[in-house]
């Protein structure tokens, strides 16, 4: 819906957190839609803020629960009484919508903690495995802290539990239903009914902005007694009226009034008032317009881009249009830079019209062509972020296919992966279901350098496990081993090295089974890291030095410079930084020959390592400069924040202060940008900042 006054409820937005900050350094996060006018809510307001002042003078935490009809404004109270407070708790707002009404079913706490603690300064690597872990971290760092949050749209009591911050903070939940599991917590339930007659005629007049309700008064009071008062009904007959300037109120009175019956019987039990009005709207739709609707309506998000739109309609042509068509009706939610929102009821509605009007065919092949385009525009980003990484085949349905723009480089496709990841997320869970499962683990594969570069663990460990359940439902052997080797890289970077040592060697008793010696060869080096990880250096070395000498000979010379990098990067960390120059360099021209201008940058990068630890400060210098120039294209973060880190200690040694300060600074930011402030590099770089300058917080 559109305009400065909205009393409908609406979800704006997924949840998208970049990486951590420093250790120890708070952030302030600002993540509350904005407010807009509420209208005749002044009782509930003055009831919230009176809560809020009890239980600051009490010292505790003030919890409220706002529930009511969907589309009846909880979140617009929730959010008008919140922002007031912005003057007095200034240590940020936090945002989750908990998706009852999503199709899968509310998202898990454990899920909005990680990221909550993410927005609040701790680094991706660093969230806790468990509930109860994030939890406890989660009360420790909000106990000192003046906060607001808003739980929109929860399904249960124990969904938000885990969610509520300590100390003197704020919190707002909105939910459908009255939540008297909450009691207990001390909180304050507000439910909210429609809008009296003279306030809805109020919120209708803001919408037809113009003199149609002071002309017609008797008519107007009519049409909104026939929206029940629901602010959502009356800003859908509003806006059909406000797009006919021309036709009087009674037009609409008219049209409602044929829907009465359902209107009157079903506004007690719920939305279906809401639907009355909706089926209105739906009926006055072009017949295109009316099944991108309906089609849209199967998108397993309330939020997309305009290809999604298009990519429904394959191959009937472009969306643009049609799109416009329902943003006139109401029936869409502009949310900027080409995309799009459904307010929960309306999407219900839509996917509900989908089930009437649409064979199961065609629903299945909707629901295909979605997968599809988002399978796809994950895989050019992909090709974009990470040439080098081996994209096994792609299985579409039949096409075309419509690929999103994703952007020209590896910093935009990124940001297009992070920004769809709620999106392809659903895609991927709702994959096996649908009956293409290959698309499940495909998905899971195509959003590797998503989860290499920015570190979304939850995730990463979340597609790799529904893709390899994926793969083994289709016996796709390889497949299967993908999964568990990519899958076993996000274990090992978040912590659990025996769980990815356990499956690299599961990995590859399947390539033995198969006769792969080539894929088995591969596992080497992933063995190798995991062996490493667990403080095994010499067992690591013998799996990188036979993958050294093996995966060249088996016709992957890439693969095999990438154990001489490893070797090199263990011999650097033994102190053996000759040994780490002659690997490094090998691995350089073999990777620069493959092409593989990220991996012989880092192989440069070492190099550089190495002479700094013999006192090369020449070399060094030259070799990390060059290994930072090739990075700074790549979006890698984490690798650019080494070579800036040892371009810090070089000025250091050589008494250039100043540009040490500098250059460890911008190093932690960069692991921060990573996620990985908590990392031993890190904070090796945090103490050489300090020791420069003791005052400094090595933010």
């Amino acid at each position: 819906m559109h305009g400065a006054t909205i009393q409908a409820g609406a979800v704006h937005g997924g949840i998208h957190f970049g990486a951590g900050e420093a250790k120890g350094v708070a952030r302030t996060p600002w993540q509350l839609p904005p407010a807009v006018h509420v209208i005749d809510r002044l009782p509930e307001l003055a009831a919230l803020e009176q809560h809020r002042t009890r239980a600051m003078r009490e010292e505790r935490p003030a919890l409220a629960a706002v529930s009511g009809l969907g589309g009846i404004g909880k979140t617009t109270l929730a959010l008008r009484w919140l922002h007031a407070l912005r003057p007095h708790f200034p240590d940020g707002q936090l945002y989750a919508d908990l998706g009852a009404q999503s199709p899968g079913g509310g998202v898990l706490p454990e899920e909005v903690l990680g990221r909550f603690l993410r927005a609040l300064g701790v680094p991706a690597p660093d969230v806790p495995a468990t509930l109860a872990e994030r939890t406890a971290l989660y009360r420790s760092l909000t106990a000192d802290r003046r906060l607001v949050v808003l739980l929109d749209d929860a399904a249960t009591a124990a969904q938000v539990r885990p969610l509520l911050p300590a100390g003197r903070s704020v919190t707002a939940v909105t939910s459908r239903g009255r939540m008297p599991g909450l009691t207990v917590d001390g909180c304050y339930p507000v439910h909210l009914e429609p809008l009296g007659p003279e306030a809805a005629m109020e919120l209708l007049a803001d919408t037809l902005s113009d003199d149609r309700v002071a002309a017609q008064p008797d008519a107007a009071r009519l049409l909104v007694e026939l929206c029940a008062g629901l602010p959502l009904a009356v800003r859908v007959a509003g806006a059909r009226l406000a797009a006919r300037p021309e036709r009087r109120i009674t037009t609409m009175v008219r049209a409602l009034t044929e829907e009465r019956d359902r209107l009157e019987v079903l506004a007690i039990d719920g939305d279906h008032n809401v639907r009355a009005t909706l089926d209105l709207s739906y009926r006055t739709l072009p017949p295109r317009a009316a099944r991108l609707y309906r089609l849209l309506g199967l998108h397993p998000g309330p939020e997309f881009g305009s290809a999604v739109a298009a990519a429904v309609l394959a191959p009937e042509g472009k969306a643009t249009e049609l799109l416009e068509k329902l943003h006139d009706a109401s029936l869409l939610l502009d949310r900027g830079e080409e995309r799009h929102r459904f307010h929960d009821l309306v999407r219900l509605h839509a996917a509900g019209k989908a089930l009437e009007d649409e064979s199961p065919q065609e629903r299945e092949r909707a629901v295909r062509r979605i997968a599809d385009h988002y399978l796809a525009s994950a895989t050019k980003a992909e090709e974009i972020i990470d040439p080098q990484h081996r994209t096994m085949a792609r299985d579409y349905g039949p096409g075309p296919v419509v690929v999103a723009d994703v952007g020209d480089d590896a910093e935009a496709a990124l940001d297009w992966l992070e920004r769809e990841l709620p999106n392809l997320m659903a895609v991927l869970r709702q994959a096996r279901p649908a009956g293409f499962p290959t698309v499940c683990w495909q998905l899971a594969d195509a959003l590797w350098p998503l989860f290499l570069r920015r570190k979304f663990y939850d995730d990463w460990h979340a597609a790799h496990e529904e893709g390899l359940a994926a793969a083994v439902e289709l016996r796709d052997a390889a497949a299967e081993c993908r999964m568990l080797t990519s899958g076993g890289v996000g274990r090992l970077g978040s912590g659990h090295h025996d769980r990815a040592l356990a499956m690299f060697e599961r990995a590859a008793r399947l390539f033995l089974e198969r006769d792969d010696r080539l894929g088995h060869a591969r596992t080497l080096n992933y063995r190798g890291l995991a062996l490493q990880r667990l403080g095994r250096p010499d067992e690591a070395a013998d799996l990188f030095r036979q993958a050294a000498a093996e995966l060249p000979s088996r016709g992957d010379r890439r693969a095999g410079a990438l154990a001489r990098l490893n070797l090199a990067d263990l011999s650097l960390t033994a102190g053996h930084a000759e040994e780490a120059i002659r690997h490094a360099g090998a691995a350089h021209t073999s990777l620069r020959e493959a092409g593989d201008l990220y991996n012989a940058a880092r192989a440069t990068r070492v190099l550089g390592r190495a002479h700094l630890a013999v006192d090369r400060l020449d070399q060094a210098e030259e070799q990390l400069s060059s290994a930072l120039a090739t990075l700074r294209g790549m979006a890698a973060h984490y690798e650019m924040a080494h070579a800036v880190g040892g371009l810090a200690e070089v000025s250091e040694r050589r008494g250039h202060t100043d540009v040490a300060r500098e250059r460890y600074r911008e190093a932690l930011e960069l692991y921060a940008s990573a996620g990985r402030s908590g990392s031993d590099e890190a904070e090796t770089a945090r103490h050489r900042l300090r020791r420069l300058d003791p005052g400094e917080s090595g933010s």
